[in-house]
């Protein structure tokens, strides 16, 4: 008997995106998977996916969940050099500077609004739950998943921070409580990691069929889960850009099996 790998659709910007498109590829390539991306301009059959990953990258729409622009994100965009720039200057390990290097040079600017992606990622996303195919959303995709469902998001995540200190850093440097009891508790094995922050927004009313699944001190939502469908989960750090951490290649390794058990077998013979 023979299976053929599962295929996991990938959505991204159409411009930039490429350094977090090669490093989800390379986290689904390990476990046995096929990557194939999508955006506006290069699309792929949903019906012909296994899985499907929602990627990180532009601000939701806010429209999406009944909102308008909130002043203090226009303009987000051009404060995000000087936060990298002092970001990469404390790092210490190799791998670090060369996946910083690779998404500067290939980032998209997550300050402008894509209205094409977002009806492109909620179309795709409709699909997945009507097929009931694994989902993964990644940052700006797990905020989607809670948009698509009902819920709405924090524009500013500023306010959260007093005592605690904001992160924003590529490195995994924020604390992250897990519910062992939860699918994601269960692939990652730990009730508490530590995970990086790329994030200005974060969810903020949870969509009523979603669970949360882990939260960090201040409260605010790193992880959720849909309990009605077989996988559907929903991170709000990188795991893409941790491939050296065990926990954060299980995300992948979970999908990929997920996705992976809804191929049929085929004879040989």
């Amino acid at each position: 008997m023979q299976k053929t790998k599962p295929i996991i659709g990938v959505t991204g910007p159409a411009r930039g995106g490429t350094a977090a498109w090669l490093f989800i590829k390379l986290g689904i390539w390990l476990q046995g998977g096929k990557a194939v991306r999508i955006t506006t301009r290069k699309k792929y059959p949903a019906d012909q996916l296994d899985g499907l990953i929602l990627g990180g990258g532009a601000d939701l729409n806010p429209q999406e969940y009944g909102q308008e622009r909130a002043d203090s994100q226009r303009d987000r965009g051009s404060h995000k050099k000087g936060a990298w720039h002092r970001v990469i200057q404390a790092f210490s390990l190799v791998l670090y500077p060369l996946i910083f290097f690779v998404r500067k040079v290939f980032a998209a600017n997550s300050s402008i609004i894509d209205k094409q992606r977002d009806a492109l990622e909620l179309n795709y996303l409709q699909k997945a739950f009507d097929r009931g195919i694994p989902v993964l959303g990644i940052c700006r995709g797990a905020q989607l998943i809670n948009v698509k469902l009902g819920g709405t998001l924090h524009q500013d995540i500023t306010g959260f921070y007093g005592e605690i200190p904001k992160i924003y850093s590529i490195f995994p440097k924020k604390r992250v409580q897990v519910d062992p009891d939860s699918k994601l508790g269960q692939m990652l094995g730990a009730p508490n990691i530590t995970v990086n922050a790329l994030h200005n927004q974060a969810i903020n009313k949870l969509a009523s069929p979603l669970k949360v699944v882990a939260h960090e001190k201040t409260g605010i939502i790193q992880a959720v889960e849909l309990p009605t469908l077989p996988f559907v989960v929903g991170v709000q750090w990188h795991p893409e850009y941790m491939p050296q951490i065990r926990e954060q290649r299980a995300v992948f390794k979970s999908l990929v099996k997920a996705a992976e058990s809804r191929i049929p077998e085929t004879s040989d013979i």
